[in-house]
């Protein structure tokens, strides 16, 4: 099942990488923010609980999806490349088995533990 998964998030990251390509954005600004979705990691300075918290609005399909709504109605069309990053860093974590967070330990996610025992 591990493997159908990855696979799954693996497809869905080169969708991504294929509306990306689409769109005219440079890929040099692809490159410079594919890793900003990461800065949410800052939150467990705030203990695991709120860690969790701003990881997880960071690293949802949700979030991105609310910004590509907020990109539709309000006829934002610059926002198509950062949304399309957003996405394609959530597919690239997923692939490689990071998932949402629970509270208990950043280890702990939806996907299974991650990390050494």
């Amino acid at each position: 099942m591990q493997i159908l998964r990855r696979a799954e998030y693996a497809a869905a990251f080169l969708i991504v990488l294929w509306l990306y390509a689409q769109s005219g954005a440079g890929w040099w600004w692809f490159a410079l923010l594919f890793l900003v979705p990461d800065i949410t990691m800052a939150g467990y300075i705030f203990g695991s609980r709120i860690g969790a918290l701003v990881y997880n609005a960071g690293h949802s399909f949700l979030s991105v999806a609310a910004l590509g709504m907020l990109m539709y109605v309000s006829g934002q069309q610059w926002l198509w490349p950062y949304v399309l990053i957003w996405a394609a860093h959530i597919a690239f974590d997923r692939m490689l088995g990071y998932g949402l967070k629970y509270a208990s330990a950043f280890q702990n996610t939806h996907l299974g533990r991650i990390g050494r025992n």
